[in-house]
């Protein structure tokens, strides 16, 4: 993982205009077709949520929340692309409040800290972007209420790597979208990575997907995991009587 935070930062301060362009108001083919379906399914978004968007990018998922009354803080590090999302989304304006914030910063994610706990956050696409996932899922689990969800969508390790390691954490170029400016930086990890940090930050996985894309219908690049916030108590409980099994409600 060599590659540092300011580096990708400013890689996607470079992309973020192309990335705009790009995605637009409703996102690519393949967000659309991929991503955004099993996501949305997984985080059941309600009007009495309230929902925390990461790496919000141009903000159009925050924009999809917002059209069915739902407030949403949303944030990414690129100071650019938070500035462009405030312009694509104006007419939002009134539920979403949009946030620079480093993802991999403690200090940084906690001060998205509001007056009431987030029930929701979702990350679309970008687990993958980040040099230092702990932080985030440290900060998320005292972000949200008590069984509050977090849903995020990343790329597949087992499948979308441009490397031959895949127990070994590593990082390389790339990039999303053809065309853009700049590669960006990619953080691999494996799956086991992935959910034993779940585990250890506190969260229970409790909705899981794994998605292909038209191209081949057989080998997924998009896998889509839904936590659970485990409730001091009931953790506590679990710890006492390992074989005792959680009930939670989709």
């Amino acid at each position: 993982m060599h590659h540092s935070v300011e580096e990708s930062k400013a890689i996607w301060n470079e992309n973020a205009e192309f990335w705009d362009n790009a995605m637009g108001d409703e996102s690519n083919d393949f967000h659309r077709q991929v991503v955004r379906p099993k996501v949305t399914k997984l985080l059941n978004p309600q009007p009495t949520d309230y929902i925390l968007d990461i790496a919000c990018g141009n903000g159009n998922y925050s924009a999809y929340l917002a059209a069915q009354n739902i407030p949403v803080v949303a944030f990414d590090y690129s100071e650019k692309m938070i500035e462009l999302a405030k312009k694509r989304q104006v007419q939002y304006a009134d539920r979403i409040k949009f946030c620079v914030a480093d993802a991999t910063n403690p200090a940084s994610l906690l001060s998205l800290k509001r007056e009431r706990p987030y029930t929701k956050a979702v990350s679309n696409m970008a687990i993958m972007d980040m040099t230092d996932i702990r932080p985030l899922f440290t900060a998320v689990y005292e972000l949200l209420a008590d069984n509050g969800i977090f849903v995020f969508a990343t790329q597949h390790p087992c499948f979308v790597t441009r490397t031959e390691k895949y127990m070994t954490p590593h990082s390389y170029y790339d990039i999303a979208i053809e065309g853009q400016p700049r590669k960006q930086c990619y953080y691999h990890r494996s799956l086991q990575d992935i959910f034993n940090l779940c585990f250890q930050t506190g969260f229970a996985i409790d909705g899981f997907y794994e998605e292909c894309y038209k191209t081949n219908p057989e080998i997924p690049m998009v896998i889509i995991v839904r936590i659970r916030k485990v409730p001091q108590n009931n953790k506590l409980n679990l710890c006492k009587n390992p074989l005792h099994e959680l009930q939670f409600q989709s």
